[in-house]
């Protein structure tokens, strides 16, 4: 199967590889959508198994961005950078260089941030080759870091899974949250404080001791928080975690968490459906942390200072727009998932039009 024809190539308007052969960058970027205004998404950087795995990633994760900035009601389209190497010993500040310099080739059209295994830091030496570079700080329009402003929209989200499915507040539930990083980790410490009791799985031991000692949650081998007895999943790892082998495992009741692209495919949302679990649709619920970043984009493009109401004012919005997915699903007895879909696409096709 060629790239055209790959089911996750669907609506991109472009995929570019970029190599540096002195910083040793190899690197996708994949623009999914510019209908809404310019493609935002993070940068990736992770150990893919080849080629192929990268670009697959890089497509879902561009898609993934399309729709949710539509879901944010931001003026973004999607994009997505992956890179693909150890972050743990291959990162250098040239690297990053050189990745500044393949979005600048871009020329606008893609604004980029931090993401799984890539910082602020990192992003510091990309900002020297672009400008066109976000969630960074020391500037007047700076947003920072976007990871706890996207476990906000995942705690609220959280919170209202909760009351709708188990017609209850947080304190006294269960949460098994599978991946502490820098999202999972605030969401802990927001569940924690509202009387939830917490699970964690990681393969980080060093971020698993240090959530666990601010907030008592039990530690778990990774495998193995797929059978905890719980109230609410919360995958906030990689994608993926939600397929056929694992969800007959859950005992849960709301599925609900900071990860992209939760669902293997998108067929797995049905068989949750089935089973009677609500589900937040991943890009929907996590939409806290591009909200952020275009506060900063925003900020940046009109020369002005970042403007906290204003996120504030999308993140009340978005979830008011969970809620909204959360009925029509129930309403019209589909799974959470393709109504979120359709919203997304009938948003993106009405810019289009425009």
């Amino acid at each position: 199967m060629t790239l055209f024809d790959s089911p996750d190539f669907e609506g991109h308007e472009g995929v570019h590889a970029f190599f540096d052969e002195k910083t040793g960058l190899k690197s996708i970027i994949a623009v999914h959508s510019t209908a809404r205004g310019p493609a935002a998404g993070g940068c990736r950087m992770w150990d893919y198994s080849s080629a192929s795995a990268a670009v697959t990633d890089a497509l879902r994760l561009s898609r993934g961005m399309s729709y949710k900035n539509a879901m944010a009601d931001l003026d973004f389209g999607g994009g997505k950078a992956v890179i693909i190497g150890d972050a743990r010993s291959q990162k250098t500040p040239e690297l990053f260089e050189a990745f500044g310099r393949a979005v600048d080739s871009l020329a606008g059209r893609y604004w980029t941030a931090e993401d799984v295994g890539v910082s602020p830091a990192d992003l510091v030496s990309t900002r020297r080759t672009t400008r066109y570079v976000a969630g960074l700080e020391g500037h007047a329009a700076a947003s920072g870091d976007p990871s706890p402003v996207t476990a906000e929209g995942v705690f609220r989200g959280v919170r209202l899974c909760v009351q709708r499915a188990l017609n209850r507040d947080l304190d006294g539930v269960t949460v098994a949250i599978q991946g502490v990083g820098h999202v999972g980790a605030y969401l802990a410490q927001k569940l924690h404080a509202a009387g939830a009791r917490l699970v964690i799985a990681d393969v980080n031991e060093q971020a698993l001791a240090e959530v666990a000692a601010a907030t008592g949650a039990q530690i778990v081998p990774t495998d193995a928080i797929f059978d905890v007895e719980a109230d609410v999943f919360a995958p906030c790892a990689l994608g993926g975690a939600i397929s056929t082998t694992t969800l007959p495992r859950l005992k849960v009741k709301v599925i609900a968490g900071g990860a992209n692209n939760q669902l293997a495919d998108a067929t797995i949302g049905q068989a949750v459906f089935e089973r009677g679990i609500l589900y937040a649709p991943d890009y929907v619920i996590n939409g806290g942390g591009i909200i952020n970043v275009a506060g900063e984009i925003r900020a940046l493009e009109a020369g002005t200072a970042f403007d906290p109401p204003w996120v504030a004012a999308k993140l009340d919005r978005l979830a008011q727009t969970l809620g909204e997915v959360l009925d029509h699903s129930l309403i019209d007895q589909r799974p959470a998932n393709l109504v979120a879909d359709e919203i997304a696409r009938a948003r993106i096709a009405a810019a289009r039009r425009d």
